[in-house]
């Protein structure tokens, strides 16, 4: 005679309930639903330990503010850089690097608007208008190479006019090596090449910005 099949609720490490089949013909089902389920479930300490990149001046996938356009190419913003600051930065660090890059904007190889390198592992945060050209008010070591405007430092949205709002992406990477070997003129393309070589982890931040026609009377 055939055994009746008993349901029971059990917990999984993630700390989500499952519910698990006994019976005489199937007696590993509810055990092998459990492993799995606690291999693909992230477990708590792997969920604190993930590296974040935040701003105060814009949500993640957020609208970036006029404060944050650049002032010139037609627009009219103020062109100072955000607020940013970050936590789970991994054991092993020895430098941090920052870039902010827009992968829509119309030159077949997008648009780099910010790239900082040697930041110190320490740096917990970078104060609004930190990306001036001049970095005074940088940690003491960091290096902002040039960027796509010409020149170091930071250089706002300013996306084609009608355009769909471009993403503009902010990265932030924990390196092994506490300096950048690159030349003082390198190319953001070059610096991202020894940015790749060495880094242990990332976090992103994606900004959205786009100007719309003015329609005519």
């Amino acid at each position: 005679m055939r055994q009746k099949e008993k349901m029971n609720l059990q917990p999984t490490a993630s700390g989500v309930g499952i519910l698990l089949k006994k019976s005489a013909r199937f007696p590993m089902t509810g055990l092998l639903l459990g492993l799995l389920l606690g291999v693909f479930q992230p477990s708590v300490s792997e969920a604190s330990s993930r590296m974040v990149l935040l701003s105060k001046d814009f949500k993640n996938h957020g609208t970036i503010k006029n404060e944050q356009v650049f002032s010139g190419f037609g627009c009219s913003g103020k062109n100072i850089s955000p607020e940013l600051h970050w936590k789970g930065i991994p054991k092993g660090t020895k430098s941090l690097a920052l870039t902010a890059y827009d992968p829509d904007a119309p030159t077949g190889s997008g648009w780099w608007h910010w790239v900082l390198i040697d930041l110190p592992a320490t740096t917990t945060h970078l104060a609004r208008n930190a990306g001036t050209s001049d970095g005074q008010a940088l940690p003491k070591g960091a290096f902002q190479a040039v960027t796509d405007f010409g020149k170091g430092g930071y250089g706002g949205p300013c996306p084609p006019v009608g355009d769909r709002p471009h993403h503009y992406i902010f990265t932030l990477y924990a390196l092994k090596t506490p300096k950048l070997d690159v030349p003082e003129k390198a190319s953001p393309a070059l610096i991202g090449y020894f940015i790749h070589q060495t880094m242990i982890k990332k976090a992103t931040l994606v900004g959205m910005y786009g100007r719309a026609k003015h329609k005519k009377n």
